[in-house]
């Protein structure tokens, strides 16, 4: 699926939030995880699942979760943690050619994870950036901060590549949990 596959063709996304002091973004590296078992979609899954709602777009089940780690001390971690937090995110490659260019937009919601959600988290996250668990210092930094969860409810997927303003939709199903 295109969405699936462009989150897990990039390695940063641009994390949008606002707090006290006005809006703001920041950068994180983060990797991708799937959906929930009981919604997961293989990877040979069409683009629309043949009875899923009108606007609701590919069938991503309850969506995919994008894990990164920042500092709850950290501007944008008291941003997060703050109840009911919302975010806008975007994530594309840098130097891209304007007729082949191709991104995510998104919205959604943060958490911290802990205990066995934070270890299943974390297997994700060192999965995608192997250097973390090849330099002791690294992981011990690391291990030590914050690991978040970003469950999008909103994605958009933009692909000049397929024309000018190409654009594929998924939306979190009413009513869906997050996770």
């Amino acid at each position: 699926m295109a969405i699936r596959r462009a989150l897990a063709a990039h390695t940063t996304l641009t994390l949008a939030y606002v707090d006290e002091d006005g809006p703001q973004a920041c950068a994180v590296l983060y990797a991708t995880g799937g959906t929930t078992a009981s919604t997961a979609s293989s990877s040979s899954a069409p683009d629309r699942a043949p009875d899923s709602a009108p606007g609701h777009g590919p069938d991503l089940g309850s969506g995919p979760a994008l894990y990164f780690v920042t500092a709850t001390t950290t501007r944008h971690g008291r941003a997060l943690a703050e109840p009911d937090a919302r975010v806008a995110f975007t994530v594309q490659r840098d130097g891209q050619e304007w007729g082949e260019l191709t991104g995510i937009q998104g919205r959604g919601r943060c958490r911290i994870l802990a205990g066995a959600e934070r270890a299943a988290g974390w297997r994700v996250y060192t999965e995608r950036f192997p250097f973390v668990e090849q330099s002791d210092r690294l992981r011990d930094a690391l291990e030590r901060t914050t690991l978040w969860e970003l469950r999008p409810d909103w994605l958009r997927l933009i692909d000049n590549g397929q024309g000018f303003g190409h654009k594929e939709e998924w939306q979190r199903p009413e009513g869906q949990p997050l996770s």
